[in-house]
Order: structure tokens, then C-alpha cells, then sequence
């Protein structure tokens, strides 16, 4: 028996009745030989990290565009956190961590420079929209065909919106992100001295805790306390609707435009959407390979869209000033 059988087995045995077993797996779009190490969720965790688009998260704004701070978030920190988030709640209740982890690492590779006002501007020129979810899935199975599992595709397109996964393992992640960036965005927020610790609404405090960590702490346990032997994952009630406060409170105090934490938001805006025009004008100066049978059928407006959703923050930044700001020349 290999070591990928000893590893199915023990999930047979030990895992809710309602955990994904990677025994189980619907498969890829193009099927592999099995690994006589790793089960198919580990295959596809691993697959991810080795990824660039994972790597290039690191320069990707979570809240803060271009910190001056080492430690603000990132997406990739943020990824990191939701992936922590997720862990735990998947190990607790014995559901697949390795699925779960796969998802959560996956959840943002499609997301766009300068974070939300990147993708609020590819959302506007695209003629069908733009969401960070779908790009996600399109990085994974087209631009960096990562050929994953069909589990792990569906967690990561599900992890955001309206749209529910069909394991358990997926519905974690959804609710993981959600904890991870409102409690890392205030934890950044009072880094930044954009609010205090007393700004917080007092009934928050109360409910949730004083501190990052209890903020945390409470969440996921209540996350594990009523999804225990359950065939869903959800919050009580009460502490769904506390979060809803806490959101209402960020979207007021830190996500909204007059926000000192997002007042060049209008520039980094700007600078995607002139990025945009200028490729559309000029598509062949686009650095992407558009005969390749991966892009068959894909219109010029998708293949500006995948090239700018791709970019760093710092890279969009110097493409602008390559291309807009003049240059001093002669000596």
C-alpha cells in the first residue's frame, strides 16, 4: 500500500461523514497518474504554491496601495491568514484541511493590482463584468493551467458572492476570507492610526472582544461550535449579525473613499483604466502570445483584461510611467 493509500484510508476512517475524501474526487479536466505520496488535494495545495501568479500576490495590495510599512498586508499575507482561518475550522470540525487548504490558497490569484479598485474598473470596460472569483478560476485553468481538481476549482470560483460550494471544505473558505480581511483591515487600520481601538462600536467589542486575536478567536469558534456534525458551515445569528455591524463599520470608516487609507484610490483607478485603453488601442504591443490554443476564441478585450489583472501593483505603476509620463533625454 503507498503512502497515498495509507493517507485515503485514514480519511475513511477519521473524517466526518460530511468531509470531501480525495478518494472521491470528480477528477481533473485531463486525468494523471496518480501520486504514490500525495493524494490528489495535496498534489493540487502544492501546485498553487509553486504557481507565480501565487508569488506575484505578494506585491498585490490587500487595503493600503503602496504602504510605507513592512508590515501592512498583502494578498499574499491576506491568502495566508484565510488559509490559517480555514485550517482550523476545517481540523476542528474533521473536515479535509488539505482540500480546504488547496481552496484557500487559490481564492485570490485572479485578483487585480490595487486590490477592490482594480477590479471595480475591469468590472466597468468589461462587456460581461469582471470578478476577481472568476479570473481566479481562469488563471488556474487557462493562463496558468494548473489542471486541478474539479473540487477545488468550484471552492475557489464559490469563495465570494452568492454562490454556495458544494463542500463543506469550500463553504469554509468563504467564511474564512470574511473573518480574515475584516479583522486584518482593522488590525492595518489602527496600525495606520486611521481609527482607534475605541472607535471600534462598544456593543462590537463586547461581543466579539478587545483584541485582534479574541476577535479572531471568537469567530472561529463560533464558526466550529454550530457547524459541528453538521452537513453546513454558519455562524449563530447573533455573531453573523455582529459581524454584519463590523462590516457596515469598515465599509464607513476604512473602505470608503474619504478614507485616509484609500485616498488614492481615484489614481490607482485611473491608472488601470488608461492601461486598459491603451492596450486596446494598441493590441499589438501586447506581450501575450495570442495564437496560442490556449487563448482560441478568447476576444482582444479578454486578453487586455488577463495581462492588466496579472499585474503587481509596482508593475502597473512603472507600465504607466513607461508609457505616459514623458522622459528626460540628451544629456
Amino acid at each position: 500500500m503507498s503512502i497515498r493509500q495509507q493517507i485515503e484510508e485514514f480519511e475513511q476512517q477519521h473524517l466526518s461523514p460530511f468531509a470531501m475524501l480525495s478518494s472521491r474526487t470528480q477528477g481533473r479536466q485531463k486525468p494523471i497518474e496518480p501520486c504514490d505520496l500525495r493524494t490528489e488535494f495535496q498534489r493540487d495545495r502544492d501546485r498553487i504554491i509553486h504557481c507565480k501568479s501565487f508569488r506575484r500576490l505578494k506585491h498585490k495590495t490587500q487595503v493600503f496601495l503602496s504602504p510605507n510599512g513592512d508590515h501592512y498586508r498583502t494578498r499574499l499575507t491576506h491568502t495566508l491568514e484565510v488559509s490559517q482561518v480555514a485550517r482550523t475550522i476545517a481540523r476542528s470540525l474533521r473536515l479535509n484541511e488539505d482540500l480546504t487548504e488547496a481552496i484557500a490558497l487559490g481564492h485570490d490569484l485572479g485578483h487585480t493590482p490595487f486590490g477592490h479598485a482594480g477590479e471595480r474598473v475591469l468590472n466597468s470596460v468589461m462587456d460581461g463584468g469582471f470578478t476577481h472569483n472568476r479570473q481566479s478560476l481562469r488563471v488556474v485553468d487557462i493562463l496558468e493551467p494548473l489542471n486541478l481538481t474539479y473540487e477545488v476549482r468550484q471552492g475557489i470560483l464559490c469563495h465570494s458572492g452568492q454562490r454556495r460550494a458544494d463542500t463543506l471544505e469550500g463553504r469554509i473558505v468563504h467564511i474564512a476570507d470574511r473573518i480574515a480581511y475584516i479583522n486584518h483591515d482593522i488590525d492595518d487600520a489602527l496600525r495606520a492610526g486611521i481609527i482607534t481601538q475605541q472607535d471600534l462600536p462598544l456593543s462590537i467589542r463586547q461581543c466579539l472582544g478587545e483584541t485582534h486575536g479574541k476577535r479572531i478567536d471568537t469567530l472561529i469558534r463560533d464558526v466550529i461550535i454550530n457547524s459541528m456534525d453538521s452537513d453546513d458551515i454558519r455562524m449563530s445569528p447573533e455573531i453573523d449579525g455582529v459581524m454584519g455591524q463590523l462590516r457596515s463599520f469598515m465599509f464607513e470608516n476604512i473602505y470608503s473613499l474619504k478614507s485616509e487609507a484609500k485616498k488614492e484610490e481615484l489614481k490607482a483607478e485611473e491608472t488601470v483604466r488608461r492601461l486598459f485603453a491603451y492596450y486596446m488601442e494598441h493590441f499589438d504591443r501586447l506581450p501575450v502570445d495570442i495564437d496560442s490554443e490556449a487563448f482560441a476564441g478568447d476576444s482582444r478585450q479578454q486578453l487586455v483584461c488577463d495581462y492588466i489583472a496579472g499585474m503587481t501593483d509596482r508593475y502597473a505603476i512603472n507600465e504607466y510611467i513607461n508609457l505616459f509620463v514623458p522622459t528626460e533625454w540628451g544629456k
